[in-house]
């Protein structure tokens, strides 16, 4: 059964919920869960828990991948959520963040799902000094397997001290197949996505300010609406 909202915006209509009729959280998840045709809460969890993959069981050591959406299409949530599920098998994870200061990262994560359990051991980097040397120079020497979330792709060479974004990513790329990190990049997608009837974004979507070429990428995550597909490019 498709839930009609994600999960973790149930859990936030159930804790809303909790508020404004005075019960326990426990009474809103599992009245929230019933509305989804589900006996209860915990049964709705564990079914979406075996019927979605994680992200991060999709990847593999060293690989640079795109997440990409139209603004309120979820894209930082799930960067955000790949970090939680790094974190909760003990792999270093951070978050290089040029839009979001250090409290508002730390509300988004919290309110993903185990975002309050293993949130408080993801890395955030707020420095406005982000770009591919500095996330070189901050994880050289992580173990293999570590992942890095950047946000965004297009602001990487805002600055014009900083080097072109193809350059950047030709260097990150080459760290990350070194290393073994998995590094992911949150992307905008061009507003003329929206009048083209697709389901899902494409590459021929991502809109590039500067000159890159998507082909650098292994993997490319598109999310519309509800709807999530995860391709390999490269």
């Amino acid at each position: 059964m498709k839930l009609s909202a994600p999960i973790h915006q149930l859990k936030r209509k159930a804790k809303l919920l909790a508020r404004t009729d005075t019960i326990p959280l426990h009474q809103a998840l599992d009245r929230i869960a019933r509305q989804e045709g589900f006996t209860g809460w915990s049964l709705l969890a564990a079914r979406h828990e075996a019927s979605v993959p994680s992200m991060l069981s999709q990847l593999v050591e060293g690989d640079l991948v795109l997440i990409a959406a139209r603004p309120s299409h979820g894209k930082t949530l799930l960067g955000l959520q790949l970090l939680i599920d790094a974190a909760r098998e003990g792999r270093k994870a951070t978050f290089f963040t040029l839009e979001y200061t250090q409290e508002q990262s730390l509300k988004r994560i919290h309110a993903l799902p185990d975002g309050e359990v293993f949130g408080d051991r993801i890395e955030i980097v707020t420095s406005d000094d982000i770009s591919a040397d500095y996330i070189i120079r901050h994880l050289r020497g992580a173990p293999r397997g570590a992942v890095g979330v950047v946000d965004y792709l297009q602001i990487l060479d805002q600055q014009r001290s900083k080097p072109p974004l193809s350059e950047q990513v030709q260097a990150l790329k080459t760290f990350a197949r070194n290393s073994g990190t998995v590094l992911a990049f949150i992307s905008q997608i061009d507003r003329a996505f929206e009048a083209e009837g697709k389901a899902l974004p494409d590459l021929g979507d991502v809109r590039l300010p500067n000159r890159l070429d998507l082909w650098l990428f292994d993997k490319a995550c598109f999310l519309h609406n509800r709807d999530v597909q995860l391709q390999h490019i490269g």
